[in-house]
């Protein structure tokens, strides 16, 4: 399929990258196509970026019908842009395309998209340390219908957004309160896919949280409420008795990409990684005991974040001093070295454009 190119005669200015904060600009153009059951994906098309036309009736305003992904492009050294492991962020939103039976799209062709629109708009690639550029895929249902219904017409885009650290603390550790009222997700629901519901969902905890002083949440499971799952944009990883624990994928935690690299580089270095439920009380007695050494989360948008505080039941503990550890500061120094290129990529995890 050809992609139409429509380029803009009103080219925005540019953000201060020392101001950028995180998703609140957008470059010059978006990538935009149309799915119907006849026609299947048609219309590929970069446009200048703005507002859209939908029916007030559209499936994804009544019944969430709406999926998204989240990566980023890096600017090298050298002044090359990279991409890392796109791939992975297509086939997951296919993933999460089939849980919510919205049309899958071509993972390849996306990714061509992306790199087009990537390369028109590559002045809007941020160079200042700790600055990338966002990049938001995401598809929802367009149906001008009431009727609930498996969605028919849909609409795929993709928006680009120069940014900063995701947390105002940085690599600094963060403040995480484990929620015991709201659930998040149980298995056979959507956690593992990455929709709007999701988070929607957590916004009451997230917003009680942040009243009280701390950064996200942690959830527990819908079921027993005993064993943590995930924070709210992010996986999390406990270091007990020199092995890294993290929530085994039950269909109700996000199977993250950074999650995967993280655990890669991890067996690399050597350490034991166990994926398996992890109740809160084990993590509070291994605290207790002086087992706990670190503790941090991981995704696509903070990368790594030291976890320094911990609150369950109104009570706060503390971890590792409040301090970034040593292997938390070694993920994060590995991982954004692949990133931005200034460390070699063992695992072909980087797409240079």
């Amino acid at each position: 399929m050809d992609i139409r190119i429509e380029r803009t005669t009103q080219p925005k200015q540019h953000a201060d990258e020392s101001k950028l904060g995180f998703g609140q600009y957008f470059t010059d153009h978006m990538f935009w196509m149309d799915y119907t059951p006849e026609e299947g994906w048609h219309d590929a098309r970069i446009v200048p970026y703005g507002p859209i036309t939908l029916s007030p009736a559209a499936t994804v305003l009544h019944y969430g019908m709406e999926i998204f992904e989240g990566l980023k492009a890096y600017r090298r050294a050298d002044g090359k842009v990279q991409l890392f492991r796109p791939w992975d962020n297509f086939a997951r939103m296919n993933d999460s395309a089939e849980r919510l039976c919205l049309p899958q799209i071509d993972a390849a062709f996306a990714q061509e998209a992306l790199e087009t629109l990537i390369r028109l708009d590559e002045s809007w690639v941020p160079s200042l340390p700790g600055t990338s550029l966002y990049i938001r895929p995401f598809e929802f249902g367009a149906d001008p219908f009431l009727g609930l219904h498996t969605v028919h017409h849909t609409q795929f885009g993709i928006i680009l957004s120069p940014s900063g650290s995701y947390y105002a603390e940085g690599i600094n550790p963060v403040k995480i309160m484990i929620e015991t009222r709201d659930v998040r997700a149980v298995r056979g629901g959507t956690g593992y896919a990455k929709c709007g519901g999701n988070y929607a969902a957590s916004s009451r905890a997230g917003m009680y949280a942040e009243k009280k002083g701390y950064t996200q949440v942690l959830w527990l499971d819908g079921v027993e409420r005993k064993y943590v799952e995930e924070v709210g944009a992010m996986n999390v990883m406990f270091m007990i008795d020199h092995k890294v624990v993290t929530p085994a994928l039950l269909g109700s935690v996000l199977p993250g990409v950074t999650r995967r690299s993280c655990i890669q580089l991890l067996k690399d270095w050597g350490y034991e990684v166990e994926e398996r439920q992890l109740a809160a009380e084990e993590i509070f007695t291994a605290l207790a005991e002086g087992r706990l050494q670190e503790a941090w989360g991981c995704g696509t948008a903070a990368v790594v974040s030291p976890i320094g505080e911990l609150s369950f039941h109104d009570k706060a503990y503390t971890i590792n001093d409040f301090k970034i550890g040593p292997v938390t500061q070694r993920l994060y120094d590995e991982l954004t070295g692949i990133q931005y290129g200034r460390l070699p990529d063992t695992h072909g995890w980087t797409r240079v454009l």
